[in-house]
């Protein structure tokens, strides 16, 4: 819930890779002529207070309990990784590899902020482009906890 939740406010990617119509088309009542391109901003709808409630801004990961919201593109309200046949293909060892990591990082370390910071002193946002990379490191104190008994 918590790398669901991280990727629903963050995005590695903020926009999908642009989709172009081979036929007229209307979705909705929305008339697309053949040949447009059209992008997804996954940054938007996981921000959007009319698919996640007014507190689409909040970091919330019980929001996916009870629910059916998975990465692989089901759920247009979530789409992290794309969906249908033009979705990451790297999407499962990607998933692997932050379900490691941060499983590796809550185990071995202690992770507090520098100079008895509080949390609601970060600063979270964004700086824009092809991925959406933190305007401003995060800086933590790692402290490791894990001690080995000498016998």
């Amino acid at each position: 819930m918590v790398i669901k939740e991280s990727m629903r406010l963050h995005p590695v990617t903020p926009l999908l890779l642009p989709h172009e119509f081979i036929e007229d088309i209307t979705i909705k009542g929305y008339f697309i002529p053949k040949s447009s391109r059209v992008l997804v901003n996954t940054w938007a709808i996981g921000r959007d207070p009319n698919v996640w409630s007014s507190n689409a801004e909040e970091f919330f990961p019980e929001r996916f309990i009870g629910t059916n919201i998975d990465f692989q593109g089901h759920d247009f309200r979530f789409l992290p990784f794309g969906s249908g046949r033009r979705k990451c293909p790297g999407m499962q060892l990607g998933l692997m590899m932050v379900e490691l990591v941060l499983a590796q990082l809550v185990h071995c370390f202690n992770l507090e902020l520098p100079d008895g910071m509080s949390p609601n002193d970060l600063e979270m946002t964004e700086k824009f482009g092809l991925t959406l990379p933190r305007a401003n490191h995060l800086f933590a104190v790692p402290t490791y906890r894990l001690y080995v008994r000498q016998l």
